[in-house]
């Protein structure tokens, strides 16, 4: 089923960060004052608040983006109840139970991508598979290519909540894409919602 167009733009704010109605009208095929009236709809809901950008001569263009209530649309997977089993574990069993807690979850996740993708021909491929099992957990996961650069975005983190509260999470996600896209390639995190970008963005590079 489709979308409506306010879900398109909560969506679609969600990946860009900011935009002003006439790229959301852009991107969406939907006319300028179509996307105003649904921006207005959204403010009042407090889903979406309006910015002055200052571009140079002229007047300020007006950007929109999502509020707190905005984000919350996007649910972190079961984030109340993830932080306390983890503040619970740190404080019964002590933080050496939730490395192995999060050791045990880096290796299931190694092992069913790994075996998604042990037929992937090129890079392309294995990118292809694992943002499309990333999107399907929640991520919201694409990908690009700058000349010879890659670029891995998550556009939403499901587990920030429990990030937040043990980083090991983080810290396993990206050995996990280093081994996935192997030795030949270097994956460094440029990008990161926990430090507060809006999203975040793994460099792929070949090395020579």
């Amino acid at each position: 089923m489709k979308r409506n167009s306010s879900e398109q733009i909560l969506t679609l704010l969600r990946k860009r960060g900011s935009l002003t109605a006439l790229l959301i009208s852009e991107k969406l095929g939907i006319t300028k004052e179509g996307a105003r009236k649904h921006l207005l709809n959204l403010s009042d809901k407090d889903l979406v608040k309006a910015t002055l950008k200052s571009e140079g001569v002229g007047r300020p263009s007006t950007y929109y983006s999502l509020t707190e209530k905005g984000l919350s649309h996007f649910p972190n997977t079961h984030a109340d109840i993830s932080v306390q089993l983890i503040k619970s574990v740190k404080k019964l069993l002590g933080n050496n139970a939730l490395d192995l807690l999060v050791k045990d979850r880096e290796a299931d996740i190694y092992n069913r991508y790994s075996n998604d993708i042990k037929d992937a021909q090129s890079l392309d491929e294995k990118l292809d598979i694992i943002t499309n099992t990333r999107t399907r957990e929640g991520y919201m996961a694409e990908w690009t290519k700058n000349d010879d650069t890659y670029y891995l975005i998550e556009n939403h983190c499901p587990i920030a909540n429990a990030a937040r509260e043990c980083n090991g999470f983080c810290h396993s996600e990206l050995r996990n894409f280093r081994l996935l896209l192997g030795k030949e390639y270097s994956v460094e995190r440029e990008e990161y919602i926990i430090n507060a970008d809006n999203r975040c963005i793994y460099r792929i590079e070949k090395i020579n």
